[in-house]
């Protein structure tokens, strides 16, 4: 479907290739996702990483602002963590928020993209400039924005949690209780059922099932 205002493409290559000369051209640059995979899912995640940290730094170098909004369960996988921290350092500004977030590109408060469900290995996304949309959703950003938190605080917060994470969800998989769970850590009762807390909140997840299903997203499992 395509208007004058409003194109839905299928794929990142398409994507890119309708959009790479405004990504050239912008100088306010808000990213929200809930991991690293919804820009890029079909490319390897080095080439992503040195891509998107190469990018963010001529951007920066050209005065260009770059924000980027994750929630916390990027920060479990440590591959993601460190690819966060390169991106930090190459001038992007990050933060982690609790909040749901709907996956959106917005350059220079002018275009919006909205990304759309994955089928068949595809993505399709919503490339949109129209004006009263475009400030919709960049409202919803800034509420974002000014309730998240820095990665700095939630990194060091999740640094213990992350190291423990891949053996408490092969538990959870294993779907043993909580007591032979604990014994196997090391842990007490209270504090294993307390890292599950921790990881399911870390993972926006409301029961123990969709934590599983969202580390698989991840790359966790």
């Amino acid at each position: 479907m395509e208007t004058a205002q409003v194109a839905i493409v299928r794929g990142e290559e398409e994507l890119f290739a309708r959009t790479a000369h405004l990504f050239a051209g912008a100088t306010d640059i808000a990213c929200a996702a809930n991991d690293l995979s919804t820009w890029a899912a079909t490319r390897p995640r080095p080439e992503i990483a040195q891509e998107i940290a190469q990018g963010v730094a001529e951007h920066r170098q050209a005065g260009a602002r770059v924000r980027k909004l994750y929630r916390p369960g990027v920060l479990l996988n440590p591959s993601t963590a460190q690819h966060l921290a390169t991106l930090r350092d190459a001038g992007a500004d990050i933060r982690i928020t609790q909040d749901e977030v709907n996956e959106t590109i917005i350059l220079d408060r002018r275009v919006v993209i909205l990304a759309g469900d994955l089928s068949d290995g595809a993505r399709s996304y919503s490339v949109i400039a129209r004006a009263e949309v475009v400030q919709g959703v960049a409202s919803l950003f800034e509420v974002a924005w000014r309730n998240s938190g820095s990665l700095a605080a939630y990194d060091a917060e999740l640094t213990e949690l992350r190291s423990l994470a891949p053996r408490v969800l092969e538990l959870l998989a294993a779907g043993g209780k909580d007591e032979s769970a604990a014994r196997t850590l090391g842990l007490g009762v209270r504090t294993y059922r307390r890292r599950v807390a921790e990881l399911m909140a870390a993972l926006g997840a409301r029961s123990r099932f969709q934590a599983g299903v969202r580390a698989r997203e991840l790359g966790l499992v």
